[in-house]
């Protein structure tokens, strides 16, 4: 996903409530089934949601569970349940979650080190301003680098054909004080991909099947490779709509499952605080602001966070009703095709409108 605008930090430690009531599921097991009814939604609200999904001709598959159990899984365009999806930008939220795992680990010192401390020979010139940049920053979009990534071109598409890819983030000139200004950077959030990869020392696919995929039951998670020993760390990952789900719902379940805590508790509360106090929106959902490269909507009547990919890749988690939403759509070409803000607010609006009240 990328964000149209830049706005003011401000921090705002709203943390989305803990659910209660809450059957702790393995998600590494195959999922359980129900009906809508069998957990208390609503089958008409529903079914209407998914006619809605239908007729948007570039989706994919809306999937719903409720607390642990899976009520809804439909495939639309010729996917199947072990389709992969190019989930782009959700990329950024399992980033945030293995940032969170280095720094349980001690592997990490703490969210505000500088890049410098972590990228070592890999920039053997870096400019000392740029090299103050903090791993808080670049959780938060805050890095201060001019950076203009409006409908997911302009410099991500320059960055990615460069060829140098910290090289050229590094190069770009400051548009404001870091920590100071919100500004959707995804070459960003590569380079704090590489700072993980750095700190663990072990490469970032390899870590995450290891700290998050494989005990997840994660079942193939290809991640694209840059060529300079990196992987695309702000829109890189591929994943099945079933996986996408395991991943709403272990943070749903605050990073636990099968008897072990995968993302430290506090880690996973604290990714989905909202850090700023702007608020934006997006279709039928109003009050959008944004943590640890997780968008949340802390003032929504069930507040709700969710990982957001261009053109309408999404998981959304709303604690207060045990509920995980998951929506794909096809990018491809969508550019020519009324642009990936009408798919993105076109799919989101099934979840506000008709799948969050079913469970409510």
């Amino acid at each position: 996903m990328a964000a149209w605008f830049a706005a003011g930090a401000c921090a705002e430690e709203t943390v989305v409530p803990g659910p209660d009531g809450l059957v702790e599921i393995d998600v590494a097991q195959p999922w359980t089934t129900a009906t809508v009814a069998d957990v208390g939604g609503s089958p008409a609200m529903v079914e209407r949601g998914v006619d809605r999904a239908r007729a948007n001709h570039r989706m994919r598959s809306l999937l719903v569970a409720r607390n642990g159990r899976l009520v809804v899984e439909e495939y639309f365009g010729g996917a199947r349940a072990n389709t992969l999806h190019d989930v782009r930008s959700v990329t950024k939220s399992v980033v945030s979650a293995l940032t969170g795992i280095a720094l349980e680990r001690g592997d990490i010192r703490s969210l505000d080190d500088p890049v410098s401390d972590y990228l070592g020979s890999l920039v053997p010139d870096l400019d000392p301003d740029k090299g103050a940049i903090t791993i808080r920053h670049l959780l938060t979009m805050t890095s201060g680098l001019e950076w203009d990534e409006t409908g997911g071109f302009g410099s991500y598409i320059e960055w990615i054909r460069s060829g140098d890819h910290l090289g050229y983030l590094l190069a770009r000139p400051f548009a404001a004080t870091p920590g100071e200004e919100f500004n959707y950077n995804s070459a960003a959030t590569h380079l704090l991909g590489v700072v993980v990869q750095q700190a663990t020392g072990t490469e970032l696919p390899a870590l995450a099947r290891s700290a998050l995929f494989d005990p997840m039951g994660v079942s193939g998670s290809p991640w694209e490779p840059l060529g300079d020993g990196s992987w695309n760390g702000g829109a890189g990952l591929d994943l099945r709509p079933r996986d996408m789900l395991r991943f709403g719902q272990l943070f749903l379940q605050r990073g636990a499952t099968g008897g072990r805590q995968l993302i430290p508790a506090d880690w996973a509360a604290a990714s989905v605080a909202s850090r700023f106090d702007w608020r934006f929106d997006l279709g039928a959902l109003d009050g959008i602001s944004y943590g640890y490269l997780w968008w949340v909507v802390p003032g929504a009547r069930e507040p709700l966070y969710f990982a957001w990919g261009h053109a309408g890749q999404y998981v959304v988690v709303v604690p207060d009703l045990l509920l995980v939403v998951v929506a794909t759509n096809d990018w491809a070409g969508v550019g020519q095709d009324g642009g990936a803000r009408r798919y993105e607010r076109m799919t989101m609006d099934v979840v506000v409108q008709d799948i969050i009240p079913a469970f409510r």
